[in-house]
């Protein structure tokens, strides 16, 4: 159970004074809905209130706090004029400006004769000196109030209608229910640091008073960032030490299987490949459960390794399965694997949410019986129905599509099953620690021989007359063509439409040899557009990113990108590594539209220089952010509120050693500090987890 300490920090915001259900709604869209949440609703900027300038002192376009005498009330005589107050001190005069006024509350507001402070942004009217004016003031208040203005402001995100005076009185209520909390960070490297405790940098992170204070590296924002970097080791750590318990089983193979699977492949394994399949076949055949994470660049041979894994698994009398997150990709896997499965006599079926009927009845019993050893397929395969006689190894490809909770589900359908995660997009090594902390990780950083380097060019979308004619040459050459359209607002409509017009206008120029696929299309359509596409009926290809992953065409030699700009580095990287796979030139155009902003500029050199896909991830990662690499909807990375894994990714890897090191000294977390960190887990919500440090 959370806590006590914690209960006021996880009650919902309208127990906090002055806020009511329908400000409550409106809090809940820009920060969430329990006091916690503002508590981590961090300022974007600041106002600097404390200059005070007399009024014939006061610069134009400054934010200035003043003390000034009302002198007159002028109420416009049209309601689309605005409503002046005119007011002065012993240097001149300044008029208060308000459109839309309300008059009953200005005249209780500024009395005429009384001493007020207001505070807001000073201008020349009509860029003259001598006619100062204050539009809608921020503040107006008693001249006793006067210290209450002087002072920096801290200006929060907003959205749905929330103003900063709403936000801010609602932080402030919020910040007065934080309790002092034990000390998590182990003492030496607290001072070391010189950081404050965990509740004196909350506040001071919301009291900025320079724009330095801000930053991603001033001091409070570094110990809160660790404090989240922590509690995510600890809860990887945690993950990880439990499965590690689980009980498993030493699955080995006698090597008859891959050998005669590796007799029919067409080229030679590569270093990082033998490599990648030693540390698989050495983590089945310990007694432990693998949990092993398999990173490899576009084209670098992940599903030959997957398969020969799987069949470590056959020889041993187990069953394997390779679960994908799309049916295009399921369906190129058991592409790959069929001919290899073959020259190895051993069955592989296909199991989507597409099989219906007696056939996935067969499929079904050829599982529970044991007769059929190696799967491929979807999430079909989580169904209760799926039943396997003897699962020893469950490969999950494109991890970041699915949540830790659907893997471990399917690793329930054996006995201490073996799990295997692949991932075609590189990642940064910070974001491996961050995400898949819980995984030994094996990396495929050479491509097979045969591959062939693809020649990028950047060109402006004005050109695209010269490209259509540059891909009518290729057509008539017998070669395959991708044309892809842009992201536009995550909108499955949006994208359809930008495709389906660029679809219209190549079909009127090359006709028939133009084809369609999106998102949007059933399976067996886009099936039969691909099948089109494969075997050269269609020789142009205009499509969302739906083609990312998982379609392999070797006559295909052109990649074009509309508006290329809008993509991430490591999505381009994906896209380009679709072609290029055959013996022919191939090459990658990124059409754009001017202007280019400096990242968007910065993305697609890179790309335009290298190939190298795990260096296309950092720099993406220092371009972007980690929400936006691995999407920050994707169940792989944890939610940061604090931590910036591309400006912090110092603090990572000392979380990930003192997680390390604290469970191997405490693992019952049963000590002072251990009770401190219990309290840091269920702060950062991840009470799912404590329990695994009670089991010990």
């Amino acid at each position: 159970m959370r806590p006590d300490i914690l209960f006021p920090l996880f009650f919902p915001v309208t127990m906090l004074p002055g806020i009511g259900p329908r400000i409550a709604k409106q809090i809940a869209k820009a920060a969430g809905g329990q006091v916690v949440d503002l508590c981590w609703h961090l300022p974007s900027s600041l106002i600097d209130r404390r200059l005070a300038p007399k009024i014939a002192e006061a610069p134009d376009g400054a934010v200035a706090t003043i003390t000034l005498t009302v002198d007159a009330h002028s109420p416009p005589h049209n309601r689309r004029l605005p409503y002046r107050v005119r007011c002065s001190d012993e240097t001149g005069s300044l008029d208060l400006v308000f459109f839309h006024a309300r008059p009953d509350y200005l005249k209780r507001a500024l009395p005429k004769g009384e001493t007020r402070v207001v505070s807001g942004r000073v201008e020349y009217f009509r860029g003259q000196p001598q006619r100062l004016q204050m539009p809608h003031p921020d503040h107006i208040v008693p001249l006793e109030e006067r210290d209450s203005l002087r002072t920096v402001e801290a200006l929060y995100p907003l959205c749905g209608g929330l103003t900063q005076k709403t936000i801010g009185k609602a932080i402030k209520a919020a910040l007065e229910t934080i309790p002092a909390l034990p000390e998590w960070i182990e003492p030496a490297f607290l001072r070391q640091q010189k950081w404050l405790s965990w509740r004196d940098s909350l506040l001071a992170l919301h009291a900025p008073q320079s724009e330095a204070d801000l930053d991603t590296r001033a001091l409070p924002r570094l110990r809160l960032a660790y404090d989240e970097m922590l509690a995510s080791q600890l809860t990887l750590a945690l993950t990880r030490a439990r499965y590690r318990r689980l009980s498993g089983r030493a699955i080995t193979g006698d090597g008859q299987l891959r050998h005669a699977a590796l007799a029919a492949l067409p080229f030679c394994l590569t270093k990082s490949q033998k490599q990648a399949l030693s540390e698989i076949t050495e983590d089945m055949k310990s007694t432990g459960r693998m949990l092993r994470l398999l990173q490899g660049d576009v084209g670098s041979g992940k599903t030959v390794i997957a398969f020969l894994s799987m069949l470590t698994a056959a020889e041993a009398g187990t069953q394997a399965v390779l679960m994908a997150p799309t049916e295009i990709l399921a369906r190129q896997h058991m592409a790959t694997i069929v001919p290899l499965a073959k020259a190895a006599g051993v069955d592989a079926i296909l199991l989507t949410g597409r099989e219906k009927g007696k056939n996935r009845r067969n499929v079904l019993e050829g599982l529970a019986t044991g007769e059929t050893t190696l799967a491929v397929g979807t999430h079909a395969l989580f169904q209760e129905d799926v039943v396997f006689a003897d699962l020893s190894l469950a490969v999950i490809d494109e991890q970041h599509r699915f949540g830790v909770h659907q893997r471990m589900l399917l690793a329930e359908k054996g006995k201490g099953t073996d799990v295997l995660v692949m991932t075609a997009t590189p990642i940064p090594r910070t974001l491996t620690q961050a995400a898949f902390g819980d995984m030994d990780v094996s990396r495929l950083t050479e491509k097979p021989p045969g591959r062939r380097p693809v020649d990028t060019k950047v060109l402006p979308i004005s050109r695209v007359n010269e490209v259509v004619s540059a891909i009518s040459r290729r057509c008539a050459k017998g070669e395959r063509i991708y044309w892809v359209c842009p992201l536009i607002d995550e909108s499955e409509d949006l994208d359809l439409a930008a495709a389906s017009d660029r679809y219209d206008a190549l079909c009127y120029i090359l006709g028939e040899r133009v084809g369609l696929v999106h998102g949007a299309m059933k399976g067996k359509e886009k099936d039969a557009v691909l099948a089109r596409f494969v075997s050269g009926e269609i020789t142009v290809l205009v499509a969302t990113t739906v083609i990312e992953v998982g379609i392999d065409v070797p006559e295909a030699t052109m990649m074009v990108v509309e508006h290329a700009e809008r993509f991430g580095l490591a999505q381009l990287h994906q896209l380009r590594g679709r072609i290029g796979r055959g013996q022919r030139e191939s090459l990658c155009l990124l059409l754009y539209a001017p202007p280019l902003g400096d990242v968007a500029r910065s993305r697609l050199e890179i790309l335009r220089a290298s190939d190298d896909g795990f260096y296309i991830a950092e720099e993406d990662l220092r371009l972007r952010g980690a929400g936006e690499v691995l999407g920050t909807r994707q169940s792989g990375l944890p939610e940061f509120h604090f931590a910036d894994l591309a400006e912090h990714s110092d603090l990572l890897g000392v979380a990930r050693d003192d997680a390390r090191l604290i469970l191997e000294c405490d693992p019952g977390l049963g000590s002072p500090r251990g009770e401190a960190l219990r309290v840091l887990l269920y702060l950062f919500e991840r009470d799912s987890v404590v329990k695994y440090a009670r089991s010990g």
